[in-house]
């Protein structure tokens, strides 16, 4: 089977700045359970993935474009280009911002924790 991404334009996510593009590679339910997000997504220049935390998931970044800046969960800013992977571990806290003129772009996977099915 072959079809288009379905892509989602979110503003404030997370309660962050600007609006971010999330184009989801798998839906929920071809992710049958064990993720509840697989997907390219776009900061925009100037935009925020607000702080949020991951309770009963975990959610690593694949930096594929650009560059930004990583906040973890103890609020320590980390730079961040393509290559780089940010990890997220179940329980914590992050936030992603892109202060830059480019877009950055990552891949973004968020794994249920074993034994846990979430919307």
């Amino acid at each position: 089977m072959v079809r288009k991404t379905d892509v989602k334009y979110v503003a404030n996510l997370r309660g962050g700045e600007g609006t971010i593009e999330i184009r989801h590679i798998l839906s929920k339910d071809e992710l049958m359970g064990h993720a509840s997000m697989y997907a390219h997504v776009v900061i925009p220049p100037h935009a925020t993935l607000g702080f949020h935390q991951h309770v009963e998931n975990t959610e690593p970044y694949y930096i594929i474009k650009g560059e930004g800046i990583f906040v973890d969960n103890d609020g320590s800013r980390t730079a961040v280009k393509a290559g780089d992977v940010c990890v997220i571990e179940v329980g914590q806290s992050h936030a992603v911002e892109n202060p830059n003129e480019e877009p950055l772009e990552m891949i973004a996977l968020v794994i249920n924790q074993a034994g846990k099915l979430l919307d």
